[in-house]
């Protein structure tokens, strides 16, 4: 009898979760905490971070069979199986690209074309680490994929890589928005060690007022020139600007607030917990003939990622700042270097972080409408830059 309660003991114990259990998915909860802790404590990228590492740590418990698998005949699949579809099938990030659009003003840009110049430079670190990234054993598709963090653009980074290395999305990802919480920490020292004092304090003229006839008309004439350059990036493009023009058009303020509001904040819940699931799991690799099984983010290509990922947003913020410089060598009307810093696509918080570093050099000095320039300009290049690698190489 005793015999028998113990044999039915063991068989429940092993139908439990807990018999599952495997050492890497306990690291990964330790992963899912540091994450949470830079979200809810340190408060960078809560809205994004807080769903990836929740994401993360139902990915990371043995119940993969419950909640990620596919239809088969008539028995359908999991919720989050359906869900992930979002995410493989780059629908995700161009419904955030609409909110953006919805949420950002082209004004600033139009009024100061040139910064169009900075945002352009920024998009440098992606190329610099696509050259860079072979070095460390990645092949094209996934250096390219790998390069566009430099961006700072968290769903640019996502629809590349869900396209050219989609077994790289989870580490890409959290590097990605990792970085993008980050700007306020790594972009200062690289500003200050780029420029002097007089040029920290450098006033820019007050930009002119730009219309909404303009704005209107910079939006279509972007859009239709952007996609017809680079049709791969339509996706990401024409939705940016659809977002916008619903903005400038001033007659369709519900559809703005829908864009900028409800439709984004679902598709940020749904594209985060979607990109956590892509951070547990195994896949068999092959080393020396020997088959053994590895964890999808518990890798040595991770820690290569996170170091390109840290390189590429360095050398871009860099790049801002120098191109700044040299075109001050050629023209009357000075541009605060900081401003170049903004180039990335981290929309406002690199605006801010170039006005706050320009503030403390000069507490008169407001940089901020200056800095949305080359923000804006630069989601545009990383877009732009997104499609170029996936006409070459997809």
């Amino acid at each position: 009898m005793n015999l028998c309660a113990f044999i039915d003991l063991k068989e429940m114990v092993m139908n439990t979760g807990f018999a599952h259990l495997q050492w890497q998915m306990v690291v990964m909860w330790v992963v899912v905490a540091v994450l949470l802790y830079l979200a809810i404590v340190r408060g960078f990228e809560p809205l994004l971070l807080v769903p990836i590492s929740l994401g993360a740590l139902i990915s990371n418990l043995p119940v993969q069979e419950y909640i990620l698998n596919a239809p088969v005949g008539s028995q359908p699949g999991g919720l989050f199986w359906y869900l992930k579809q979002g995410l493989d099938l780059g629908i995700y990030p161009p419904l955030i690209f609409m909110g953006v659009g919805a949420m950002i003003d082209f004004g600033p840009l139009i009024a100061n074309p040139r910064t169009l110049l900075l945002g352009g430079a920024a998009q440098f670190g992606i190329f610099a680490t696509f050259v860079c990234a072979p070095l460390l054993g990645f092949d094209m598709m996934e250096s390219a994929s790998i390069g566009i963090i430099g961006g700072a653009d968290g769903p640019t980074s996502i629809f590349v890589t869900t396209k050219l290395a989609p077994h790289l999305l989870g580490p890409i990802a959290v590097a990605a928005y990792s970085y993008m919480a980050l700007v306020p920490l790594i972009q200062p020292p690289i500003m200050k060690a780029l420029t002097s004092q007089s040029e920290r304090k450098i006033k820019m003229k007050t930009l002119r007022k730009v219309s909404q006839f303009e704005k209107v008309v910079f939006a279509a004439v972007v859009m239709v020139f952007c996609i017809l350059v680079v049709p791969d990036a339509t996706a990401l493009i024409a939705m940016l600007f659809v977002g916008n023009l619903f903005r400038e058009s001033k007659v369709t303020e519900r559809l703005t607030k829908a864009a900028s509001n409800e439709i984004i904040n679902i598709v940020t819940i749904f594209l985060g917990l979607c990109v956590g699931l892509k951070m547990g799991g195994f896949h068999e690799v092959v080393v020396k003939g020997v088959a053994h099984r590895e964890h999808h983010f518990l890798n040595p290509q991770t820690l290569g990622i996170l170091l390109l990922g840290v390189i590429a947003f360095c050398v871009a913020t860099a790049s801002g700042v120098l191109m700044a410089k040299l075109m001050n060598l050629f023209s009357k009307n000075k541009i605060n270097p900081l401003i170049g810093s903004a180039g990335v696509s981290a929309v406002p918080m690199a605006a801010r972080v170039s006005h706050d570093v320009g503030m403390k050099s000069d507490p008169t000095n407001f940089l901020l409408m200056h800095a949305m320039g080359p923000n804006v300009a630069g989601v545009i290049g990383s877009a732009l830059a997104a499609g170029y690698f996936l006409s070459l190489l997809n």
